[in-house]
């Protein structure tokens, strides 16, 4: 099943119908550890719903996004190769290998887009790339019930210049989205599930490219497990599970390009650079 957050409400899909919940609070909505069995006793009660499409909203109100760091063997490459003049590639060999993960925090709602809105690139970078991530949500109990498409937006300048400009390169207005949906299975997603992404520009495809959830080198639940361990989150939290598909050193996103990230049984999160 798929919860939409929109104008008109909360939205449940399921097997192509569309049910206008009664519930207005999302926060405490998609906060249940059972969400899926909650959501298939609620459709039973409700009448079927004439939806559109229209008014889609991010999938988030008091929730906070995290996200973690080099959890794709491409991911690592990348930021070694990006730090390389810093001395900092060891950083990141070392964290692939390690136990623990790299977590770090993303966005707060406020500063999250949807589909449909417009994700920033900073003034103060001249390479910025978007990183298609399998994005998951679990609850205030650290348990995933749901998951979403995001884009973790970064520039990567900043933080091959220094690791610790990571916060600068990866936290700003408009530097996270999610959405389209809160995508809720009965049980854990495929691991098979295809992310792809295409990067538009002047209506020509400048990037494309694809890779398989199950090339993730970390379990889900290992890093939940991690990023719940000393923090609380009252309303559940959102956590990007990193990227695989990094685009070619002399590419970098300009204002007007047009983003495409899918996820298989998930949907299409769709974002003009600006």
């Amino acid at each position: 099943m798929k919860i939409y957050r929109t104008t008109q409400g909360i939205i449940i899909e399921a097997n192509e119908k569309f049910y206008l919940s009664n519930a207005q609070n999302w926060d405490t909505y998609v906060n249940r550890d059972n969400l899926f069995d909650e959501l298939n006793a609620e459709i039973q009660e409700l009448n079927e719903f004439s939806w559109d499409g229209s008014g889609i909203l991010a999938p988030i109100v008091q929730q906070e996004i995290w996200a973690s760091g080099v959890t794709y063997m491409r991911s690592r490459e990348a930021r070694m190769d990006e730090s390389k003049d810093s001395g900092g590639a060891d950083f990141y060999a070392k964290v692939y290998e390690a136990e623990r993960p790299e977590l770090f925090f993303k966005s707060s709602a406020a500063r999250c887009v949807g589909t449909g809105e417009k994700v920033r690139i900073r003034k103060d970078s001249k390479w910025n790339v978007p990183e298609p991530e399998l994005t998951v949500f679990a609850t205030s109990n650290g348990k995933i019930v749901g998951y979403t498409v995001g884009n973790d937006m970064s520039s990567r300048d900043i933080e091959g210049e220094n690791p610790l400009y990571l916060p600068q390169a990866k936290s700003y207005d408009k530097a996270a989205a999610i959405g389209p949906c809160l995508y809720v299975p009965n049980g854990v997603i495929n691991p098979d599930t295809q992310i792809s992404i295409e990067i538009v520009r002047g209506g020509n495809g400048v990037f494309a490219g694809d890779i398989s959830i199950n090339r993730i080198k970390r379990g889900l639940d290992e890093l939940v497990g991690y990023l719940f361990r000393e923090m609380s989150f009252p309303s559940g939290a959102y956590l990007m599970t990193g990227t695989g598909i990094v685009p070619d050193n002399d590419f970098t996103l300009l204002s007007g390009d047009v983003v495409n990230i899918t996820i298989e049984g998930i949907g299409t999160l769709s974002n003009e650079v600006e």
